[in-house]
């Protein structure tokens, strides 16, 4: 589908990797204190720029609108589970209240 070696930001657009990389050097340099631009781990951020983004995945683990989503019920049951043990909970949603926090 795609050649990944190939397909990184520096390769498609230098001008985009530059801007990134920049930004990347001023949250570095720089302490934010500003709760909404907390610095991301970059295993979070290799998580929200996988496949997983690519699939729409209305409902819960298992009873889905949609049919191929049985990795991201996988990603989902899994963060369920951490969370309820996290907290001690019976249950747990992990999922976001609207799109626009997703």
């Amino acid at each position: 589908m795609f050649d990944r070696a190939q397909s990184t930001i520096a390769n498609v657009d230098p001008e985009i990797f530059a801007a990134i990389e920049q930004e990347n050097r001023r949250q570095e340099d720089h302490i934010e204190l500003i709760a909404s631009e907390n610095y991301t781990s970059p295993a979070v951020m290799a998580a929200q720029g996988s496949q997983l983004t690519n699939k729409y995945a209305e409902g819960y683990p298992g009873k889905r609108y949609y049919g191929g989503c049985e990795y991201v019920d996988v990603v989902e049951q899994l963060a369920i589970d951490r969370v309820k043990q996290l907290f001690g909970a019976e249950a747990a949603n992990v999922q976001p209240n609207s799109g626009s926090q997703a």
